[in-house]
């Protein structure tokens, strides 16, 4: 058992206007919800009760008891409308639960206990099982308000002892008799009633504590990002600009345009500038994926043909390609290859690919880029013979800040990032990306878009995903 500080506790957190509102609306929630499966119950128990007793005084004593389900059904109507602001309202809503409260509890025990009046036998096993399940339903489903529990258990408690003390009255039996021994017994129901219906109320208060809690950290992790995301942007905003005119100046200096420089620090500056580049590729990487996150990243949607989508892409990192000796082969699509989706973000996705490729490849090796109709679906894939991918890596690859080789000489470097972005623009156009590798082998990596047919609108099986920057 609780002790009465931690019910009082509980009972405290009610008063509050969040906490009050709360448990008007579950306990409205629940009733109404619940309204066919109470019913189906007491229906099953007039039937029953009706073959073996007075079906005319059954069925009406049921009637009345069905009249007061449309009175809940009202109050829930009305509590709809409810912002939980009105205070007066809450105190109108709450006033009108105890009434209908009140008065279900007692059509339900004048339908039981009319039962019971009319068996005449000693022992009253069917209208008291009936009580004691209209009870249990009471704990367990009505457990949101206490006053409003102990206002309905007290009816049926009443009722209770009205069937207990029927035999009672009707045989006045000495003290050895079943009777009392059913009388003590009911009296023991009572107190497990009381015990399991505490036992809900109190699970019901922890779980909406727990609940708050949860609300209270998504708030808090909400403002986090938030907070990080401005954070970066600031930072990227103010850093791309004068990385700009450094990486601008050392190329001048290398190249002899400001007079001519003294070989010994050209090294230096050619690493200069190579690191500066690394950097903005950070830079412009950390702003994609926050605009990205932020749904700050305008999709224009259009028809594209794969096949130059390929061939614009290969021709963007052709110098790349050249620089590290790498032939670049593509296998285009001879039927209709057409996929709906913004041009400039897709070419940054076969670029990423493509770079990734090349620079995991072997000097003098090869990678191959095919397009293809797949019973309805266009996959784009390039195919490396390089390092290759160990099993179990697919959350690294497609990771922020992270790559398979972390180490601190590995074979090349990168920010991390370019996969996850490119994942996540691949995700906005409704297609899929993934990769088969083998270690010392190579790798595939491929997307896959609908085909767009003569059909179809560009962009008609897109949600707006990102807003507007």
């Amino acid at each position: 058992m609780q002790s009465l500080s931690t019910i009082w506790a509980t009972r405290g957190d009610w008063f509050t206007s969040d906490g009050r509102e709360q448990s008007i609306k579950d306990y409205i929630f629940l009733t109404n919800q619940l309204v066919w499966k109470r019913q189906a119950s007491f229906l099953v128990a007039a039937i029953l009760a009706a073959f073996y007793f007075d079906p005319i005084s059954i069925f009406a004593s049921y009637f009345v008891v069905i009249l007061t389900e449309g009175l809940d059904e009202l109050l829930g109507r009305k509590s709809k409308a409810w912002d939980g602001r009105d205070p007066v309202v809450g105190r109108q809503i709450l006033k009108r639960i105890a009434l209908n409260t009140a008065v279900s509890a007692v059509t339900i025990s004048v339908f039981i206990i009319n039962i019971a009046v009319q068996q005449a036998s000693v022992g009253h096993f069917t209208p008291l099982f009936f009580l004691f399940s209209a009870s249990v339903f009471a704990a367990i489903y009505n457990s949101q308000i206490m006053g409003i529990l102990i206002l309905r258990l007290s009816i049926y408690g009443f009722a209770f002892l009205f069937i207990a003390l029927l035999d009672v009255f009707r045989y006045r039996p000495p003290l050895s008799s079943h009777i009392w021994l059913e009388f003590f017994t009911i009296i023991f129901v009572l107190y497990f009633i009381s015990d399991i219906s505490l036992k809900f109320y109190l699970g019901y208060q922890e779980r909406r504590e727990q609940m708050k809690l949860i609300k209270e950290e998504i708030e808090h992790t909400k403002a986090a990002l938030e907070v990080k995301s401005r954070f970066l942007a600031t930072v990227s905003h103010e850093l791309r600009t004068p990385l700009t005119s450094i990486i601008g100046s050392l190329e001048l200096i290398n190249n002899d345009k400001l007079g001519l420089l003294h070989p010994g620090l050209k090294p230096l500056i050619s690493i200069a500038t190579r690191n500066g580049k690394r950097l903005a590729v950070l830079i412009e990487d950390l702003l994609d994926m926050q605009k990205l996150e932020a749904g700050e990243v305008a999709f224009h949607f259009k028809p594209i043909n794969a096949n130059n989508l390929v061939s614009e892409a290969i021709e963007s990192t052709s110098g790349y390609a050249n620089k590290l000796g790498i032939h670049v082969t593509t296998e285009p699509c001879e039927e209709d290859c057409q996929i709906t989706g913004d041009h400039n973000r897709l070419i940054q996705v076969m670029v990423n690919l493509l770079s990734n490729a090349l620079k995991f490849s072997y000097e003098g090796g090869a990678v191959k880029v095919r397009v293809e109709n797949l019973c309805g679906r266009i996959r784009i894939s390039v195919h490396d013979k390089g390092l290759g991918i160990p099993n179990g890596a697919k959350d690294c690859v497609f990771g922020k800040f992270s790559q398979v080789d972390s180490s601190d000489v590995r074979k090349v470097g990168g920010t991390g990032l370019g996969l996850n972005i490119t994942k996540q623009i691949v995700e906005r156009h409704n297609a899929t990306i993934d990769y088969v590798s083998e270690l010392g082998v190579g790798s595939t990596f491929y997307i896959e878009f609908d085909r767009l047919t003569n059909g179809s609108r560009p962009g008609a099986n897109f949600e707006p995903l990102a807003k507007s920057a």
